[in-house]
């Protein structure tokens, strides 16, 4: 017997250390083939304009309009790319890798909805951010080309743009523009002139060499780390930025020195700034951050005035989701104050597994920044969020993964009045969730919590057993009561965004219909009206005919469930008959059975046929559950993974009874497909039943010995309950993969634990065993494909392996 396993895991582990091992893919004879295209009904759903954005000025006038462009194609994937601790850069001009951006720029006049254009602005715009000033007279925008990133600027009375700097921008972190409450002027990190690349050495020097001398640092699978002192340097050379304020005037004024900034923050005043950087040692075991950092409160022309804390190599951690470094953390701007920082510190050493009443514990630090911090609250969890209207009325956040209880504070900062629970709730419980508050902006610039005579406004998506019907509520602070101004009403699903005025009590939504694209409105809400600011053609006319129901149906345990059915244009069911059905999933953990069961989505939402789940099926006479629920319940002290594969089986078995019951699926011709989690979910589900004909896997993990510090939701490790990652992981189960699997995934993934390593060694397993399996990788994808090629192969793979193994084409 191995120590410290059980003895029903040992052979399995044994096995999975030698196919880990094992030969690469080469071994497996791949077939190379050219990038194929599926029917154009497919590729005009694929090249369909994306929904456009928008963002309001400052004082509700005008609204932003931002378009995006398609896909971009395999060319621009294939641009240069360096992974660096857990970020992928360009490093041709210093940016996100692969970055998207803004095509288009449009101005409407929220009085009269009329549109205006923005003159000057680049021939080929692809703008990675765009930032109003508080007084709405300027847009600031970061302008991507080849070679680097340009600064450029609007005048929103002119609607003219012309570029602001020759400086080139920094944006590896992407875009950062940090404006002057007063609007004077922008802050942003730029590319240090004069640094030496380091050059890559052909004969290494020495081993690379990490240690552990007994200190206990457990670690998740983490990808793009650093692999040695190259890579430390490239991070160096590419990360080092220099801080400058941009003026309005057309002056810039370098802040500080160059160093690896990472946090930027201007006070309300405009007197200070709160910066963050990265200090070496860097370590090759976890992403940037968990590297030392340093936080302090510098002075407009970058003198040190107060350093907030210096926080060293955060590699030890505990697993446990709720866990948190020692020492201050979550630091920011009180944003209703001059100059005041609040920040978070863990009271029980930040390891939920210590014992105690008070885990974090909420300060205050007021400028000169010379006294003691001063405690706003003790916390029995985790600080999440604070907001406030006034020095007497902060809203303090806490919420605990393992319960998931979520509790909001009233705190009275000038100490007149006592503390004060708002509310204690189930976040994973949407049909009691009272929303958000809404913020309004001083003419100082400054964003409030919207706060009148003792009333809040909250926004939240409405959830019920009728599906989400967004709401606006008025809430008294003081009594804990709610008054319901206003709920989406069919046949539209409405979603308020901003608050415009609240006197007049007009909002910016986002509507939609069954066949109408989302666009903007004000809601006045007092007058009951609404004006429409964009007018969005349908993207995709040709699926019109497609049709869309929300059904719901229970599993053999009486747990209600819900999936989204979309059937062919034209479909009769007593017709045409039974069809063959795609059931598409992502499994969810919750701790109740009651928040497991609530519907999500809106049966009024517009229909547009996605590529990226299976709905574009249905213009090939398919079937489609598409977010057909996969709850994993855990009550009590139960962990939800304890029955994942029972539930799993129970919830498959489900989906297909209630498709049968319809008449429109053919139980006999059902395929199970997923992402992620949801490739995960699909093996398994061939490894442990019959109920499915074939599966689609994208991208997914499947041997859990490779993510031995946790997965997922699962906070146990592998030393903790060898058993649980063998019974989960359908690699150990290969052999009773006895249905044809097809998996895709992108060469160059980057999610935690999806490793491409994952696919291979399962489509190895299972053609070692003598099943049917297909694997296709596609180069330059992460673990979302977005080069059009890839996207339309994709599609062609799905929807070919669906003909041959479905209908028999």
């Amino acid at each position: 017997m191995i120590k410290g396993f059980p003895l029903s895991a040992c052979a399995s582990v044994l096995a999975a250390g030698v196919l880990a091992l094992s030969a690469p893919m080469a071994a497996a004879n791949p077939v190379k083939i050219n990038y194929q295209q599926p029917a154009q009904d497919i590729i005009d759903i694929v090249d369909a304009a994306p929904s456009p954005g928008a963002s309001l000025s400052p004082d509700g006038s005008l609204l932003l309009v931002t378009g995006y462009p398609a896909l971009p194609d395999i060319y621009d994937m294939a641009a240069d790319q360096l992974k660096l601790a857990g970020r992928r850069i360009n490093p041709a001009n210093y940016t996100v890798s692969q970055a998207r951006y803004i095509s288009e720029l449009k101005l409407v006049d929220v009085a009269t909805g009329n549109n205006q254009s923005i003159q000057g602005l680049p021939a080929d715009l692809k703008a990675l951010a765009v930032s109003w000033a508080p007084n709405g007279r300027y847009i600031a925008l970061a302008q991507q080309t080849e070679k680097h990133v340009e600064l450029w600027l609007v005048d929103v009375a002119k609607a003219k743009a012309k570029r602001w700097s020759k400086t080139a921008l920094n944006a590896v972190w992407g875009a950062r523009l940090a404006w002057l409450h007063d609007s004077s002027g922008v802050y942003s990190y730029t590319v240090v002139d004069g640094l030496t690349k380091p050059a890559a050495k052909v004969v290494p020097t020495g081993p690379v060499i990490t240690e552990s001398k007994g200190r206990t640092a457990p670690g998740r699978t983490y990808q793009d780390l650093l692999q040695n002192k190259h890579d430390e340097d490239l991070f160096d050379y590419y990360f080092t930025s220099q801080i400058k304020l941009f003026s309005v005037k057309g002056k810039e004024r370098v802040i500080g020195e160059p160093a690896v900034y990472n946090g930027l923050s201007v006070a309300p005043s405009d007197d200070y700034l709160l910066v963050s950087q990265l200090k070496r040692p860097y370590s090759y075991a976890v992403p940037h951050y968990r590297f030392p950092e340093t936080t302090e409160v510098w002075s407009p022309t970058g003198k040190l005035v107060y350093q907030v804390v210096e926080q060293g190599l955060a590699d030890n951690l505990p697993i446990a989701f709720d866990a948190v470094v020692q020492g201050r953390r979550s630091i920011s701007w009180r944003n209703d104050a001059d100059a005041t920082l609040v920040w978070a510190e863990a009271a029980d050493q930040g390891d939920p597994a210590v014992a105690t009443e008070v885990r974090d514990q909420v300060f205050q630090l007021a400028a000169p920044f010379k006294g003691q911090p001063q405690k706003l609250a003790d916390l029995s969890k985790r600080f999440s969020g604070l907001l406030a209207a006034d020095n007497e009325h902060l809203l303090i956040w806490e919420r605990w993964w393992a319960d998931r209880d979520e509790k909001l504070w009233l705190v009275d900062a000038s100490g007149k009045r006592s503390t004060e629970l708002v509310w204690e709730r189930s976040w994973e419980d949407r049909y009691n969730d009272p929303g958000a508050p809404f913020t309004v902006q001083t003419d100082e610039g400054r964003t409030l919590l919207y706060l009148k005579d003792g009333n809040l406004l909250l926004r939240g998506s409405g959830a019920s057993d009728e599906g989400d019907r967004p709401f606006i509520d008025s809430y008294n602070l003081m009594d804990k009561s709610s008054e319901r101004l206003w709920r989406s009403e069919a046949p539209y699903y409405e979603a308020p965004r901003e608050l415009i005025d609240a006197e007049a009590m007009t909002f910016l939504t986002q509507r939609e219909g069954v066949n109408d694209p989302a666009d903007f409105f004000i809601r006045d809400i007092d007058d009951n009206k609404l004006t429409a600011l964009t007018e969005t053609p349908h993207p995709m006319p040709h699926t019109l005919g497609i049709t869309r129901e929300q059904i719901t149906y229970t599993r053999d345990d009486g747990l209600p469930m819900s999936a989204e059915l979309y059937l062919p244009a034209g479909y009769d069911k007593d017709r045409d008959g039974p069809l063959p059905t795609i059931v598409w999933a992502y499994p969810r953990e919750y701790k109740s059975s009651a928040a497991a069961a609530q519907i999500s989505g809106s049966p009024y939402e517009f229909v547009r046929i996605s590529y990226w789940s299976p709905q574009y099926l249905a213009t090939q006479g398919y079937a489609v559950l598409d977010a057909a629920t996969m709850p994993i319940v855990g009550e009590g002290d139960a962990q939800p993974n304890d029955t994942f594969i029972e539930q799993l089986v129970m919830n498959g078995k489900a989906a297909i009874d209630a498709g049968a019951k319809l008449g429109v699926t053919d139980p006999e011709r059902v395929a199970l497909g997923g992402h992620s989690y949801g490739a995960f979910m699909t093996a398994n589900m061939l490894a442990h039943s019959d109920l499915f004909k074939t599966g689609i896997a994208r991208s997914g993990a499947y041997n859990r010995s490779l993510t031995p510090f946790g997965f997922q939701r699962e906070e146990r490790t592998v030393w903790d309950d060898a058993d649980l990652y063998i019974r989960m992981s359908p690699f150990f189960h290969a052999d009773k993969i006895n249905e044809p699997l097809l998996m895709i995934h992108g060469i160059n993934d980057n999610n935690s634990g999806t490793f491409p390593m994952q696919s291979e060694r399962l489509y190895q397993a299972i053609k070692g065993l003598g099943g049917t399996a297909r694997l296709v990788m596609l180069p330059h994808e992460s673990h979302g494909y977005r080069a059009r090629e890839s996207v339309l192969h994709m599609l062609w793979e799905q929807t070919r392996w669906l003909d041959e193994h479905l209908k028999g084409e």
